[in-house]
């Protein structure tokens, strides 16, 4: 009998150890969840990384550290049920041979610069060309199209993943080194937050943005056109047919860029003729909040899904473009093509060639002074 409790006294210990082993894996395998990393394949003979992210609540957000791109982004509709809602490709060989800024961080300069020029202190800087006439989104190898050097980090808001670059002297003509920090974060509150920072050891001019692709109906489901568009901003800058700003701030009262209170992003669409090709947006807008502050710019709801999405920013402005420039000829995730208007960006921003503007609020940043802002797109659905 007493040999029996001994048997039993040892199996119930060898059971709870076994159980206490168990515990601490699930543990452990609960927080490996919020962020995995696997190879992406190789640009230029380095290996590139793609690292999946997992907030409290289940959504889920795929990027890459070529370019800081973000491939995938599962968020919930009115029924629960996750979908990806930004356009993209699967693989990285994609990204580098055909993609139109699916997704990247956008840099040394977000937008255009006309003719490539601007000048700092009487001296004149000649950038690339890569827009007709113009500079656009950083030049012919901006920061879309370089592998960042990317830390995961776990947070109490939420997993994230620190990218860092160095941007040398001269790079795409853009004077001074520039140590640049983006910091992408899945937060628990169910934001995609974005926080950009940068030191110069020479005056340059620095304009960071985010380039994502959205569609709230999900990847591949259609256009945007009838998800309804709120944008905070009382005025925008008309350009001209390079789509480079004229300098003036135009009241958005009585045009269709009125979005001051909410309108189908295809409603007005067709009306459209100001300096746009294909018959769309892509245009920056001045928003209200000109306190530099964290403030709620733009909000876009999509009718069938219930989904939901607020950008809140420090910056001036917000460019809203329509995706004017998709024509059926890239495909897809899920092997859809991706016609006219199957996605819209909302890049946060200063003011499109602020460089040669003297009156739009400035880019120019000094040794000794940091670039900082910050943007988050936060999901949410409406039943």
């Amino acid at each position: 009998m007493q040999c029996k409790l001994i048997s039993v006294c040892m199996l119930l210990a060898v059971m709870m150890v076994f159980s206490g082993c168990e515990s601490k894996k699930t543990s452990q395998g609960d927080n490996e969840k919020m962020i995995t990393k696997e190879a992406y394949g190789q640009v230029g003979g380095k290996a590139v990384d793609l690292y999946t992210l997992t907030n409290k609540n289940n959504l889920e957000m795929k990027v890459t550290n070529y370019g800081c791109t973000v491939t995938s982004l599962r968020v919930p509709d009115k029924e629960g049920n996750l979908g990806d809602v930004v356009l993209g490709f699967t693989t990285v060989d994609q990204y580098v041979k055909e993609s139109p800024y699916f997704g990247c961080a956008v840099g040394r300069y977000g937008n255009r610069i006309a003719l490539g020029k601007f000048s700092i202190d009487g001296t004149e800087y000649t950038l690339a060309t890569n827009n007709d006439a113009n500079h656009l989104h950083g030049g012919i190898k901006g920061f879309d199209k370089v592998i960042w050097d990317a830390e995961p980090k776990e947070t109490d808001d939420g997993p994230a993943i620190v990218f860092t670059h160095v941007s040398k002297d001269m790079d795409e003509g853009y004077p001074g080194t520039l140590n640049a920090t983006i910091t992408y974060t899945l937060t628990n509150a169910n934001a995609f937050k974005i926080e950009y920072s940068a030191t110069t050891d020479k005056a340059t001019h620095c304009n960071l943005t985010q380039h994502t692709y959205f569609n709230l109906a999900g990847d591949g489901s259609g256009d945007v056109l009838g998800h309804e568009l709120t944008l905070l901003a009382d005025h925008y800058t008309p350009v001209d047919a390079g789509l480079i700003p004229t300098g003036e701030l135009k009241a958005v009262v009585g045009t269709p860029f009125d979005f001051t209170s909410p309108h189908a992003i295809g409603e007005r669409i067709g009306v459209l003729k100001e300096g746009v090709k294909n018959g769309g947006y892509d245009h920056n807008f001045c928003l209200n909040n000109k306190a530099g502050s964290m403030a709620l710019a733009v909000k876009v709801y999509e009718p069938k899904t219930g989904r939901v999405m607020e950008v809140s920013t420090t910056e001036p402005g917000v460019q809203f473009y329509s995706g004017n420039f998709l024509d059926g000829t890239l495909v897809g995730k899920t092997g859809n093509k991706y016609q006219t208007h199957a996605g819209f960006c909302l890049e946060t921003q200063h003011f499109p060639d602020t460089p040669n503007q003297p009156t739009f609020p400035t880019t120019l940043l000094k040794p000794g002074e940091t670039y900082r802002h910050t943007t988050q797109y936060k999901f949410s659905v409406k039943k």
